[in-house]
C-alpha cells in the first residue's frame, strides 16, 4: 500500500482544519448554506434523506486493518442519530461499486471531528463529491492477479495526487470519472468511466496506456471510446490533462443532464479526438508549465516502491484446504487466482440475509480487520461488486480462514452468483432515488438463498439502481433493474444482457429493457421468470448471459410479461 509522507499527512489534516472552520463559521449563522454546501461536497458531506451521508476515499480500492478500525470505530461512535424519528439509527457504513465507503447517520456537528478521525489514519473524502475528478477506480485484485502485465496501483497513485485539488479541474462541468487495470481482463469497468485507461506493451516492451474516454451510464448509457492505442507512461498526465482540458473547454453547463463527457464525445465525434490531438500536441510542444507533470522516473520509482509485495512473505507449499462441500464450495466461489504459488486471494461476502449489499456494521469491520491482520498481512480490498477481498492469503492457511470467516458471518459461497448482486442505497436514504433498491434486493436474495439452485444457475450478473443515476450500475448487469417514479410510485424497469467487459461478458455494452415497468412487488417475480426460462432453454451448461445472446430477449419478455399482476391492467408505466 502507498505511504503517507509527512507532506501527505499534512495535506489532509490542514484540509481538516480547513473545513472545521468553515463548519463552525456555517453553524454560527456567518457562512450560508449556498456558500456552505459547496464547501461540504468538496470533502464528500452530502445532506440526504434523512441526514447528512459521508463518502470516504478509498483510493483504487485498497485499505490497511488499521484504516479499517477507525471506520469501525466512527461507525460505532459517530454513525448515529441521537433524537428525532430515527434515533438509534446507524452504527454501519455501505462499500460502493467505486471501491468507496458511505456512512449515512453521521450528524453534521460531529462531521469536523470524523474529519480529524479519518486523516489520523491516512484517509479522508476530498473530491469524492463536486465536479472534479473523483476517486480513481483499479482493480481489486491489482498487483496480484495472475493474468495481470503491469501493476496499476502506482499509476493510480500519481493519478490521485496529481488530480486532488487540482486548481484548473475543480469545477469541471459535471463530475469525472476515471479506473485503470493491468490485467488481461478487465475487472475495473474501464469501458463504463469517464476515462479508461488499460496498461499494454509495445512491440519494444515499452510501458504505455491504451485510453478510451466518453464512457458512462445515466440517463445515456454509452460505451467508452478509444482515443489513443499507446501512450508512454512518463506523458499519461499530459495526455489526460488534454483530455480533460477540452471538456473543461466544451463541455455543456447549461444542461445538467447533457453535461457528462460522455455526451461531448458522442456530439462531436472526430472533432473530439482532433481537439484532444492538438491539445497534447501544443502541451508536448511548449507548454512549460504543463511538461512539469511529466512524471519523472525518480518519482514513480519513488511511488512503486510502495507497491512491493509486502513484509511477511514466505514460501508455502501449493494445494491448500481440502474437505466437505461447504469447505470445496467455498474454495471454488470465494477464493482466487495469485501471481505468487502458495497464495491466494480470498473474497469476504457483504451479501447476506438481512443487510443490504455492501452493508457492514462496525463489528463486522472489525472482524474483517482481525481476518486481515491474521491472514492477510494487514490488508484488504474494495471490490467492485461491494464485497471485501483479502490479498495474501497462504494456501495452508485456507481452511483455518474458512473457519474464522464463517464464524464471522463472511464465507457465504456466492461470490458471482445471483445473490452476490449489486445495489445501491437508494430511497430509502438517497435524496436522488426514484423508488427504493434495498427492499427488492432483500426479496430477491431471499428468492435465491439456496445456494445449491443459484450454483445451478450459475454466474450471472444482477444489477440494481434506485435511479438514472445508475450508482447499482443496472446498465452493465446481466439482469439489470432500474428503479422509476410514475405518479408518485415505485416502478421497476427491467433489462437484459448488460455487460462490464469483464470476463463473463468482454465486449462491454449496456443491456436492453424488456417492456412496461413492474410494480415493486413484481420484480422478483419476473427476475425467476427470466431465471427458469434460462435453465429451460440453456445449451449443457451454457451461461446466462449466452443464453440471452444467443435466444434474444423475446422469450425471456415473454415470461417475464406472464407474471404480471398489479401492471397488467397499468403497461402505460415506463
Amino acid at each position: 500500500m502507498y505511504q503517507y509522507t509527512d507532506f501527505d499527512r499534512h495535506f489532509v489534516r490542514q484540509r481538516a482544519a480547513q473545513y472545521r472552520d468553515q463548519l463552525q463559521r456555517h453553524l454560527a449563522g456567518q457562512l450560508g448554506e449556498d456558500e456552505f454546501r459547496a464547501l461540504r461536497l468538496q470533502n464528500g458531506w452530502y445532506v440526504q434523506r434523512h441526514a447528512p451521508m459521508l463518502r470516504v476515499a478509498v483510493p483504487y480500492g485498497e485499505l490497511s486493518a488499521r484504516q479499517l478500525r477507525q471506520l469501525a470505530r466512527i461507525a460505532r461512535d459517530d454513525d448515529r442519530q441521537p433524537d428525532g424519528p430515527f434515533a438509534g439509527e446507524g452504527g454501519y457504513g455501505h462499500f460502493t461499486t467505486r471501491q468507496n465507503l458511505q456512512f449515512n447517520w453521521i450528524p453534521l456537528a460531529r462531521s469536523a471531528d470524523v474529519m480529524d478521525k479519518l486523516a489520523e489514519v491516512d484517509l479522508h473524502g476530498i473530491q469524492t463529491s463536486g465536479n472534479c475528478i473523483r476517486n480513481i477506480t483499479s482493480d481489486c485484485f491489482a498487483g496480484i492477479a495472475p493474468d495481470e502485465a503491469i501493476d496499476p496501483r502506482p499509476y493510480a497513485e500519481l493519478l490521485r495526487q496529481w488530480s486532488t485539488l487540482h486548481p484548473e479541474f475543480a469545477f469541471l462541468p459535471r463530475k469525472f470519472k476515471i479506473a485503470i487495470t493491468g490485467a488481461r481482463e478487465d475487472r475495473a469497468a474501464t469501458a463504463w468511466h469517464d476515462i479508461g485507461l488499460q496498461l499494454v506493451r509495445d512491440a519494444a516492451g515499452a510501458v504505455g496506456f491504451r485510453v478510451a474516454v466518453g464512457g458512462g451510464m445515466g440517463r445515456t448509457p454509452i460505451v467508452a471510446t478509444t482515443l489513443s492505442e499507446f501512450v508512454p507512461w512518463q506523458d499519461i498526465l499530459l495526455y489526460i490533462e488534454a483530455v480533460v482540458r477540452v471538456y473543461n473547454r466544451y463541455g455543456r453547463r447549461d444542461n445538467l443532464y447533457k453535461a457528462r463527457i460522455k455526451i461531448l464525445v458522442k456530439a462531436e465525434g472526430a472533432r473530439f479526438v482532433d481537439a484532444v490531438a492538438r491539445e497534447y500536441a501544443q502541451i508536448l510542444g511548449g507548454d512549460e508549465a504543463a511538461l512539469l507533470h511529466r512524471i519523472p522516473q525518480a518519482e514513480f520509482d519513488r511511488v512503486a516502491a510502495c507497491f512491493v509485495d509486502p513484509a511477511g512473505l514466505r514460501p508455502h507449499a501449493t494445494g491448500g484446504a481440502q474437505g466437505a462441500a461447504p469447505v470445496a464450495r467455498w474454495l471454488q466461489r470465494n477464493t482466487h487466482g495469485h501471481r505468487l504459488p502458495g497464495y491466494r486471494a480470498v473474497t469476504l461476502s457483504l451479501k447476506r440475509a438481512g443487510q443490504a449489499p455492501g452493508d457492514v456494521t462496525a463489528a463486522q469491520m472489525e472482524a474483517a480487520a482481525d481476518l486481515a491482520e491474521r491472514w492477510s498481512l494487514g490488508e484488504l480490498r474494495v471490490s467492485h461488486d461491494q464485497n471485501l477481498v483479502l490479498p495474501w492469503v497462504a494456501e495452508d492457511t485456507l481452511f483455518a480462514l474458512w473457519h474464522a470467516a464463517r464464524d464471522a458471518g463472511f464465507a457465504t459461497p456466492n461470490i458471482g452468483l445471483l445473490s452476490d448482486l449489486i445495489a445501491c442505497p437508494g430511497g430509502d436514504f438517497c435524496a436522488l432515488a426514484n423508488a427504493r433498491s434495498i427492499p427488492v434486493a432483500a426479496a430477491i436474495s431471499e428468492r435465491f438463498e439456496d445456494l445449491d439452485r443459484i450454483e445451478d444457475i450459475g454466474d450471472i450478473d444482477l444489477h440494481l439502481s434506485g435511479c438514472i443515476n445508475s450508482c447499482g450500475h443496472h446498465h452493465s448487469g446481466h439482469i439489470g433493474i432500474l428503479g422509476v417514479d410514475k405518479d408518485g410510485k415505485e416502478w421497476y424497469q427491467v433489462s437484459l444482457g448488460g455487460s462490464d467487459g469483464s470476463a463473463l461478458a468482454p465486449q462491454p455494452v449496456p443491456g436492453k429493457v424488456i417492456g412496461p415497468s413492474f410494480a415493486a412487488d413484481e420484480v422478483a417475480d419476473v427476475v425467476e421468470a427470466v431465471i427458469e426460462t434460462y435453465l429451460a432453454r440453456r445449451d449443457g451448461r451454457e451461461r446466462f448471459i449466452d443464453a440471452v445472446q444467443r435466444l434474444g430477449l423475446d422469450p425471456f419478455r415473454e415470461a417475464a410479461n406472464a407474471v404480471r399482476r398489479a401492471t397488467a391492467a397499468a403497461p402505460l408505466a415506463a
